[in-house]
């Protein structure tokens, strides 16, 4: 029989006061920008100063993220089996410094520092030597669905009993040559627009940003236990005409019915050319649902999913659906299922089932 599959942590750096887990929400922190960076921890309380200095954005922003989701659990680091990580991009900033490098000294010369730091798995393996964790170190490149990878990985672990205890993250740093090269294609907006305007840009293109976040999924509760991981289910493209017969053999394979659905949240970015994958459930199939959404808090970027899990969890444990998430004006009789549906610009598709414990 296969075991339950909890998420009993969370650990979130990102453009909103996320890190602190007593909170959720009560301060929001408005743009008015197409790019948002993360708002800064004090490293110095997480990382010793002289190993933060060499440390890349992205491996400092997760091993915040990640020390704050073991320390909510209340469970030793050795008690970690695996730690599995999400990324678009890795320590990209490491990589391009890395290709300067190598053009200004004329390929000579170089130090391999940066060259160690720049690959996708540094995050993953940073992490481990902290802690120690000798276990299944693993990093998936999926693109946008890079933290869905790094999720269903652990479930199928937890559920055959392979592990107890698995630190999933998802992280991606923002550097100038990867916002450049997305302005020039036409990927960010080109004009600033206002967090809570996002949905009426009527623009193409998002408002790009960066973050971290982490969570401690295991086979057993722990006191500090957010919810329950049921069902997951990824695509790397559905036709439009597809999309409200997959969502509903999805939901059906789970014994659920559209009404069993609490919440439904999208991510929704304020894409004009996109946005409309998301109107086909919210205006039909789930019209009558409550809503909501995230990526005007968090923006844009390959593992912006992982924020919206993090939202999820935050409802579910809370039991709160914070005005500043909520899309339409159907409000929740109750919040004990949640379904998250994502995708980036017609690709890369995931439904994510979570219920409350």
């Amino acid at each position: 029989m296969k075991k339950s599959v909890y998420i009993n942590s969370v650990g979130s750096v990102s453009p909103q006061n996320t890190l602190d887990n007593s909170t959720f929400f009560e301060d929001i922190v408005n743009y008015e920008a197409t790019i948002l960076t993360v708002i800064a921890p004090n490293y110095k309380d997480f990382i010793p100063p002289a190993a933060a200095r060499r440390m890349a954005k992205g491996i400092k922003m997760s091993t915040v993220s990640a020390k704050t989701a073991l320390n909510e659990a209340q469970i030793k680091e050795s008690e970690v089996d695996a730690i599995i990580v999400g990324t678009g991009l890795g320590c990209i900033g490491d990589s391009e410094k890395f290709i300067k490098d190598i053009i200004d000294n004329d390929e000579q010369y170089l130090t391999p520092t940066r060259f160690i730091q720049s690959s996708h798995n540094t995050v993953a393996g940073q992490i481990a030597l902290g802690m120690g964790c000798k276990g299944h170190n693993f990093t998936y490149v999926h693109s946008t669905i890079s933290f869905e990878s790094s999720l269903l990985d652990a479930k199928m672990q937890l559920e055959e009993n392979e592990a107890q205890h698995i630190l999933v993250g998802g992280v991606d740093e923002l550097v100038d040559h990867h916002e450049n090269t997305h302005r020039l294609i036409g990927h960010i907006k080109k004009t600033p627009i206002n967090s809570n305007s996002l949905l009426n840009s009527n623009t193409s293109g998002a408002v790009f940003a960066e973050g971290a976040n982490f969570f401690l999924l295991s086979n057993k509760k722990t006191n500090s236990v957010y919810s329950e991981l049921i069902a997951l289910k990824t695509f790397n493209s559905i036709s439009k005409d597809r999309i409200t017969t997959l969502v509903l053999e999805f939901i059906t394979e789970n014994n659920l019915e559209v009404e069993d659905i609490d919440l439904l949240i999208m991510g929704n970015n304020g894409d004009v050319d996109y946005d409309d994958y998301y109107t086909l459930l919210s205006d039909n199939t789930f019209k009558n649902t409550p809503q909501a959404y995230y990526k005007h808090l968090s923006g844009e970027f390959d593992t912006a999913s992982a924020f919206g899990f993090w939202l999820g969890n935050k409802i579910l444990k809370n039991q709160r659906l914070p005005k500043a998430v909520q899309l339409n004006t159907a409000q929740p009789k109750k919040l004990e299922t949640i379904l998250l549906y994502n995708q980036y610009r017609g690709e890369n598709q995931s439904f994510v089932l979570l219920k409350r414990c």
